[in-house]
């Protein structure tokens, strides 16, 4: 992923320490599958490199880091290590850590309002897009039920809800978004709807799993802790072996949903496969 040119100066920042909070987010990018998915989406309906999907992949993937900055607070997830470093909070102070993750949330739809290379109609679908996905209706929404469910016991349709806001909704924005700057028809919305949907379980129901069966080393993120604060999982509900079995359901009905695309699916395929079966 290539941040646009106006990046820079949508982050520019006049306290030094919030300039180093967010350098050391942004700093640590990861594995920015969300963005892939933006350019593979795309790819599906046209070739070639767009400028505007620079922007949007990396509007979405500020989105992305304000959620885990703000996912690791006290107040929240209270995590020391994200992607192998100390959280925001830790590495600053509380405070700092809010104001970052404040920021970029402001900065992604800023960066998404001032790109004049993407069509007035098609800046308009995707701002609307992506701040629902953050929202309420979207992962705030769905980081609230996650919270509200800490100590109990939810069943399986509890469960995906949760997900489907907290985890799902923020990969249906970067799928959808690429296509809608290809100017896909409903149809294939449809279908990159089932698509997203399918990958954003899978791929939260690959991180339960990896949660138990993995350590914090390899994960950069701390191991163990959903049971730690007793809080309901697919391998807590389902079973490890059930909730693997989920997740290679959730991948089948990923790869059954954009068979018809033939060679142009290939990279959605991938991203697919690469995100639930991933062993970190």
């Amino acid at each position: 992923m290539k941040p646009p040119a106006h990046a820079e100066a949508v982050l520019a920042c006049s306290d030094p320490r919030l300039s180093d909070a967010l350098a050391h987010v942004l700093g640590n990018p990861g594995k920015q599958l969300r963005a892939r998915l933006v350019y593979s989406s795309y790819a599906l309906f046209r070739s070639g490199h767009y400028s505007g999907l620079d922007t949007v992949a990396t509007a979405i993937e500020w989105l992305h880091a304000y959620s885990l900055v703000h996912d690791d607070l006290p107040a929240m997830d209270d995590d020391p290590v994200r992607r192998g470093k100390p959280t925001v909070h830790v590495a600053f102070d509380e405070a700092t850590a809010i104001l970052v993750g404040d920021g970029l949330q402001a900065a992604a739809i800023n960066l998404l309002a001032e790109d004049g290379t993407l069509p007035e109609r098609t800046r308009l679908r995707l701002v609307a897009l992506i701040s629902a996905s953050v929202g309420f209706g979207g992962m705030v929404g769905g980081q609230a039920l996650d919270m509200a469910g800490e100590g109990r016991h939810l069943q399986l349709d509890d469960l995906q809800q949760i997900h489907r806001q907290k985890t799902g909704a923020l990969i249906r924005a970067a799928v959808l978004g690429g296509a809608l700057c290809a100017e896909a028809d409903d149809s294939d919305l449809e279908r990159l709807e089932r698509y997203a949907g399918a990958i954003g379980l899978g791929f939260q129901i690959a991180d339960d799993v990896l949660d138990v069966t993995q350590n914090s080393a390899l994960l950069g993120k701390t191991a163990g802790k959903d049971a730690e604060v007793g809080k309901s999982t697919y391998v807590s509900t389902l079973g490890l072996e059930g909730a693997q079995e989920a997740a290679e359901s959730q991948l089948q009905a990923a790869l059954e949903s954009i068979e018809g695309y033939g060679e142009a699916a290939k990279p959605l395929q991938g991203l697919a496969i690469a995100m639930i079966r991933r062993d970190h």
